[in-house]
């Protein structure tokens, strides 16, 4: 008689799958902030302005404190995010140019894919900036944007298509420029288009928000922005009025889709320069616009559970509350960011922000909310934006393909808020690029790796500098959470031992177990 017998570990996965599967299938937001510090939020510790939607979200879920994105900018963490994988694997993942085309290839097996598997319909409304065509290419700003989010597994998208300090302000809806007049075609470039082209060095007396550094090409709604454009003028939107269009076409998208699951990825604009929040929400703080956005997106958070309550999907509803990257405060405009910042710490206890791979540029406040599901508490698990995809992946019930999401892990134990959960072991931080800049934090050992040895925004409420700084620095995160004091010399043997985990994980093209 033969025995097969089934290996252990996959008995315990499987069985893993099942009693998350048994909880049901629920509706799943991602909310995704840009540009949101640790400190940034009054349930994470702001005392000089309130954010009471997402405190709520805090306060009946699990409020993480180790909570990170994969990496210190918003191309790449959000690549990470839809991919499951580090972005620093792939080249070309770094901030993504206005006529950049789409940088997740169309065989990859996305998030979206995962949820469309598992019976989902899917959706992302809000900043894309992955880029929109092919590869050589680029967008086709008056036909088709393809390949886009349709081609790796979103049913349905509204979008910012790059970010908003780079051109074009217009969205894009089924692939296609929203309210483009083909008589006025769209046209996005890198050169300047002719002489008398208004800029934002030509003409900055006129502008309503003057550039600091960089923001100085084509000048649309009195702010100049990076690159060239001309024509489009009825798909262009006026920036005051980006969060209430984001709501408006969630809710209509989840009204839409309320009698079966659904997946929303919503990627909020709000802090990200240039910060523009709209007229109701201008002077709400003490800090000017830079924290009259946080409080504005504290109201998109609330009108999106509002429509929960209101279509009685909340008890059948996972929330995520994250952000892309860490703080920044003058990020190319003169917004008085830096003038008003105050005694407010953006970053919170923690050391850089936006562009660095120290704690602040990737700790980020990180919440998961689940009425009736996952119990209020807060959490010092260790878990990343890079691992929803595994942890939903067990949730639904839905199995990963071996080559997929090769840096996630399943942590939805402990972004469900279970006593004997475990969060990841180990996380490896990068910055916008990615090449010889990283973070690796194991446990509460932390190495840094400056190739160059230049670090950007160590500190967050001053202007953004390069510094000087050693190669490879440790901090022992338990007694030392602001990276203040190097420990390298006293601890050489568990720095090089780091520093070899770090170089085989880089290496090695995956961290996940197959």
């Amino acid at each position: 008689m033969t025995h097969t017998f089934t290996p252990l570990f996959t008995l315990l996965g499987s069985l893993a799958m099942a009693a998350s599967a048994a909880l049901g299938k629920p509706n799943v937001i991602v909310i995704m902030a840009d540009d949101l510090g640790y400190g940034d939020l009054s349930c994470y510790g702001a005392t000089t302005f309130k954010t009471p939607h997402i405190d709520k979200l805090a306060a009946g879920g699990q409020r993480f404190t180790s909570g990170y994105c994969s990496a210190s900018t918003c191309t790449p963490t959000r690549y990470s995010l839809l991919t499951g994988t580090y972005a620093f694997r792939k080249k070309g993942t770094g901030i993504a140019p206005p006529n950049g085309h789409l940088i997740i290839d169309q065989d990859t097996f996305t998030l979206p894919d995962l949820m469309k598997k598992a019976g989902y319909k899917t959706a992302v409304v809000g900043k894309w900036h992955l880029g929109l065509g092919e590869k050589g290419k680029g967008p086709d700003w008056n036909g088709e944007l393809k390949p886009g989010p349709r081609e790796i597994g979103f049913d349905h998208h509204f979008l910012l298509p790059t970010t908003n300090d780079r051109v074009p302000q217009v969205y894009v809806t089924e692939s296609k420029v929203l309210n483009l007049d083909p008589k006025d075609p769209l046209w996005v470039g890198r050169k300047k288009p002719s002489p008398d082209h208004p800029t934002g060095i030509t003409h900055r007396d006129s502008l309503k928000m003057d550039w600091s550094h960089g923001h100085n090409a084509t000048i649309h709604n009195g702010i100049s922005r990076i690159g060239f454009y001309t024509g489009g003028h009825k798909a262009r939107f006026r920036d005051e009025d980006l969060a209430d269009k984001w709501v408006e076409q969630s809710v209509a998208w989840i009204e839409q889709n309320k009698d079966e699951p659904f997946f929303l990825f919503y990627a909020s604009h709000d802090l990200h320069v240039p910060r523009i929040p709209h007229e109701r929400f201008q002077g709400v703080t003490p800090h000017g616009f830079r924290a009259d956005s946080i409080v504005q997106l504290d109201w998109t958070v609330g009108e999106i559970m509002k429509t929960l309550d209101r279509l009685n999907l909340t008890e059948n509803t996972l929330v995520v509350f994250c952000s892309d990257n860490g703080p920044v405060m003058d990020d190319g405009y003169k917004d008085g960011a830096l003038e008003k910042v105050g005694t407010h710490k953006a970053a919170g206890p923690y050391k850089g922000g936006k562009y660095s791979v120290y704690e602040g540029g990737t700790r980020t406040p990180f919440i998961t909310y689940w009425k009736g599901k996952i119990p209020a508490g807060t959490s010092g698990k260790m878990v990343c934006t890079v691992d929803l995809a595994a942890s939903l992946a067990a949730l639904t019930g839905t199995s990963l393909p071996k080559e997929a999401c090769k840096d996630s892990m399943d942590v939805s134990p402990a972004l469900l808020g279970k006593d004997d959960a475990k969060g990841r072991s180990h996380l490896i931080q990068q910055d916008n690029g990615g090449r010889g800049k990283f973070g690796f934090r194991k446990g509460n050992w932390k190495l840094t790796h400056h190739s160059g040895g230049q670090a950007r925004n160590t500190v967050v409420e001053k202007n953004l500098t390069n510094n000087k700084v050693p190669t490879f620095q440790l901090y022992d995160l338990s007694k030392d959470p602001g990276e203040k004091k190097n420990v390298i010399k006293a601890n050489p043997k568990v720095a090089a031992e780091l520093q070899t985990e770090l170089e085989s994980l880089v290496k090695a093209g995956r961290s996940r177990a197959e």
